[in-house]
């Protein structure tokens, strides 16, 4: 499991990852929905969308993720925590 909790509140997933998280975890994947994922903490993570550069995720940021695009984060110094809402 690449995160430590998953949980739902108001229809939105707050989902928090580890920085200790094994690198091979954190894989290219894809959603079958959109999604609107927001950082509410954590600090120098990255998300890598397919044949892009890796961008920060910043704290209070909102990030759109087209279904079935493949992407990837990639760990940063702390805990990252990201409300994380489908569409």
């Amino acid at each position: 499991m690449t995160y430590l909790d998953d949980f739902q509140i108001n229809g939105k997933f707050i989902r928090t990852f580890d920085n200790n998280v094994n690198d091979d975890e954190l894989v290219w994947h894809r959603d079958k929905r959109d999604r609107k994922v927001r950082v509410i903490s954590g600090d120098g993570w990255l998300i890598q969308m397919d044949n892009e550069l890796p961008i920060p995720l910043l704290m209070g940021q909102t990030y759109n993720i087209k279904k079935e695009v493949y992407h990837r984060i990639m760990k940063g110094k702390n805990l990252l925590r990201l409300e994380i809402e489908e569409l």
